[in-house]
C-alpha cells in the first residue's frame, strides 16, 4: 500500500505527537506519584499533630468550664454569707443606736432627778435653819415624814436609773464588740470573694478571647453574630440571669454585684460563641488520611473557587457546620454535589461525590456524614472539591479551617 507524501507526513507527525504525549504523561504521573507520597506523609503528620492539639485544647476547655462552674458555686455561697452578715451588721447597728438613745434618755432622767434632789436638799436646809431649839420651834412631824419619804424615793430612783445606765452601757460595749467581729468577718469574706472573682475573670478571658479571635479571623461581624444568636435563643431566666440584689433601705450600686454580672455576661457570651461555632464551618470536611491537592485561587488561567482534598474512593465526607441541605443531586461539572445552608449567610458546597447520603431539606449537624468521596463530574481523579460562600460570594475555605484550628 502506497501513501502519499502528505499522508506520510501526517502519520509521522501523529506518531511523534503520541510518543511525546506518552513521555509527558508518564513524567507527570511519576512526579505526581512522588509528590503524593510526600504530601501523604506530611498530611499524616499534620493530622496527628492537629488531633493531638485538638484533644489537648478540648481537655483544657472542659477543665476551664468545670473550674468556672465550681468558682461560680463558691461565689454564690460567699455572696449569700456576705448578705447574711450584712443583714446582721445592719441589725446590730440599729440595736446599738437604740441603746445609745436609751442611754441618752436615762442620762437625761438621771440629771432631772439629781436636780430635784438638789432642790429638795436646799428646801430641807432652809427648813432646818428655821428650827430654834431655845424657843422650842420644831418641824411638824407630818412635814418631816413627807420630806424623808421624798428623799428616800429620790435616792431609790437615782439608784435604779444608775443601774439601768450601767446595764445599757455594758450592752452598748457588747454591741460594739459584735460589730467589730462582724466587720472582720465581712473583710475576710470580701477577700475570699475577690479571689474567686479573679479566678472566674481569668477563666473567662482564657475561654472567650480565643473564640473572639476565631470569629474575627473568619471575617464575621461579632456584634451582628451575637445579636443574631440572641434573637434565636431569647429565653429568659436560669443560672445566667443578671443578679439583682439591693439591701433593704439602701439605694446604692454594689460593685460586687456589678462584677458578678460582668462574669455572667462573659459566660453568656461564651455560650453564644459555643452555639455560633456549631453553625459556622470551622470543621474539616474530611478526616483520616488525605492530602490537599489544590487551593483556593487562580489555577490554569481560571479561578478555582474552593479547596480540593484527595483521599481514597468512598472516604467519608462530613458537614462542617449545622445547617439545612438545599441541594443534593447531580450538578453538571460538580458531579454529585451537596449544598448546605448555614447561619450568618454562609453556604458550603461538596462536589464530585461518589454517593450522596442526605436529601434536600434535611437538617444536618457538624460532623455528620453527608456523602462519599468520588470522581463524578468534571474531575481528573478521586477528590472532594469544597467551597465556602458568604452571602453568595466565594471565600477561601482555609480562612475558616485555620481559624478553627487555633481554638479546636
Amino acid at each position: 500500500m502506497r501513501l502519499s507524501p502528505i499522508s506520510q507526513i501526517i502519520a509521522i507527525l501523529g506518531s511523534a505527537a503520541f510518543i511525546g504525549w506518552t513521555i509527558i504523561a508518564t513524567a507527570i504521573f511519576l512526579l505526581d506519584t512522588i509528590g503524593s507520597g510526600n504530601f501523604r506523609d506530611q498530611a499524616r503528620r499534620d493530622q496527628a499533630i492537629y488531633e493531638e492539639r485538638l484533644n489537648a485544647l478540648a481537655l483544657e476547655r472542659d477543665n476551664r468550664s468545670q473550674e468556672a462552674l465550681a468558682a461560680q458555686q463558691r461565689f454564690n455561697i460567699a455572696l449569700e454569707q456576705v448578705s447574711s452578715i450584712q443583714s446582721a451588721l445592719l441589725t446590730s447597728e440599729d440595736h446599738r443606736r437604740e441603746l445609745e438613745r436609751g442611754i441618752n434618755v436615762m442620762q437625761a432622767t438621771l440629771r432631772r432627778y439629781m436636780n430635784q434632789r438638789e432642790i429638795l436638799q436646799v428646801e430641807l436646809d432652809a427648813t432646818a435653819t428655821q428650827i430654834d431649839p431655845e424657843n422650842g420651834i420644831a418641824i411638824d412631824a407630818n412635814t418631816a415624814q413627807a420630806i424623808g419619804s421624798t428623799m428616800d424615793y429620790v435616792n431609790d430612783t437615782l439608784a435604779d436609773v444608775s443601774q439601768q445606765r450601767d446595764y445599757a452601757h455594758a450592752r452598748s460595749l457588747r454591741a460594739h464588740d459584735q460589730m467589730a467581729s462582724l466587720e472582720l468577718e465581712i473583710q475576710f469574706l470580701e477577700e475570699k470573694a475577690n479571689q474567686i472573682f479573679r479566678q472566674l475573670e481569668d477563666a473567662m478571658t482564657i475561654s472567650v478571647k480565643p473564640l473572639d479571635k476565631m470569629f474575627r479571623n473568619a471575617g464575621l461581624n461579632i456584634d451582628r453574630l451575637l445579636e443574631q444568636i440572641k434573637r434565636g435563643y431569647s429565653g429568659q431566666g436560669g443560672a445566667l440571669s443578671p443578679i439583682s440584689y439591693m439591701p433593704d433601705g439602701l439605694d446604692v450600686v454594689d460593685p460586687t454585684v456589678n462584677r458578678a454580672n460582668n462574669i455572667l455576661n462573659q459566660l453568656d457570651k461564651l455560650n453564644i460563641y459555643r452555639i455560633a461555632a456549631e453553625k459556622a464551618p470551622f470543621a474539616m470536611p474530611v478526616k483520616g488520611t488525605f492530602r490537599f491537592t489544590s487551593g483556593y485561587g487562580p489555577r490554569w488561567g481560571e479561578m478555582h473557587r474552593g479547596t480540593d482534598f484527595a483521599a481514597k474512593s468512598g472516604a467519608p465526607i462530613y458537614a462542617t457546620a449545622d445547617g439545612v441541605v438545599t441541594r443534593a443531586e447531580w450538578g453538571s461539572g460538580y458531579g454529585r454535589v451537596v449544598y448546605v445552608k448555614h447561619a450568618f449567610g454562609i453556604e458550603t458546597r461538596y462536589a464530585h461525590m461518589a454517593k450522596i447520603r442526605v436529601k434536600k431539606g434535611q437538617r444536618v449537624s457538624r460532623g455528620q456524614r453527608i456523602g462519599d468521596m468520588g470522581n463524578s463530574g468534571r474531575s481528573t481523579g478521586t477528590h472532594l472539591h469544597y467551597e465556602v460562600r458568604v452571602n453568595g460570594k466565594d471565600v477561601n475555605p482555609m480562612i475558616y479551617i485555620k481559624a478553627g484550628r487555633d481554638v479546636f
